[in-house]
């Protein structure tokens, strides 16, 4: 069928750096249902574990690997493994993420750090060392979780936003180096999708702001992010769009007054 022929994913292998989570475990969920075969790429190798026999069950191939995003030789060894088993990759979700609610003038140089190396440079190092080989071989996907606080800052989550800004930067800089080798690189920039990271944070005033700000007036729901990563994913479907920051937030950065 014609939908089928240009969202397929049949044949390819996507890579998902984060993949444990509730929100990149459903994106590995989504991109083997289309057809990928899985590699997860989390520090928590149990979490990482559980999700790949999910996804085997579905008749998909899956790998979990253990590693620290930010530690580059521990990214170049899962690259070399995966190359390996795999023989190549296709598809690149950048999705490790941890965040803070310390007040500014409380936030010390060893938690900025720690964010900065989880949400920025664990994806710079990745993009640096994966793009490789699709750029080898002339074709792949990069698709990088930023948030809806990477241009209007969200106020409890400094370094947070900054690290999802630098984020949208980095995703168009590589856009614009990789796509003489066609070689896509995108962003999804996500609402509020209530998960580990953010829950510490979300008191009932929270919510409230949330929602109000919110037209949609509610959370997002994870497997509401498949569709844009499916699309961004494909070969065919998405095959003129780089550099494009996606918006699945509600209409959250719509809205003002």
């Amino acid at each position: 069928m014609y939908i089928e022929k240009m969202f397929s994913l049949d044949g390819s292998v996507a890579v998902v750096i984060g993949g444990g989570g509730v929100l990149a475990g459903e994106m590995c969920q989504g991109l083997a249902k289309a057809g990928s075969d899985i590699v997860i790429l989390d520090l928590n190798k149990d979490n990482a574990e559980m999700k790949a026999e999910e996804i085997r069950k579905l008749g998909k191939r899956c790998l979990a690997i253990k590693v620290n995003a930010s530690n580059k030789k521990e990214l170049e060894k899962a690259h070399s493994q995966i190359l390996c088993e795999f023989g190549k990759l296709d598809i690149l979700i950048n999705a490790p993420g941890i965040n803070s609610s310390t007040p500014f003038f409380e936030i010390e140089e060893k938690e900025w750090h720690k964010i900065l190396n989880v949400n920025l440079k664990s994806i710079f190092l990745a993009c640096q060392i994966f793009s490789k080989s699709m750029i080898q071989q002339k074709r792949g996907s990069i698709i990088n979780i930023s948030s809806a606080s990477s241009e209007i800052p969200l106020s409890k989550v400094f370094t947070y936003s900054i690290s999802k800004a630098g984020i949208n930067n980095l995703t168009r800089f590589l856009a614009r180096e990789f796509a003489v080798h066609n070689v896509r690189v995108n962003a999804i920039a996500p609402g509020f999708f209530p998960a580990e990271q953010n829950r510490k944070i979300l008191t009932k005033e929270r919510v409230k702001a949330i929602f109000e700000h919110t037209p949609m007036n509610r959370f997002g729901e994870p497997e509401e992010l498949i569709g844009a990563v499916i699309w961004l994913a494909s070969e065919k479907a998405s095959s003129f769009v780089t550099g494009a920051i996606i918006r699945v937030d509600g209409g959250f950065t719509a809205k003002t007054i």
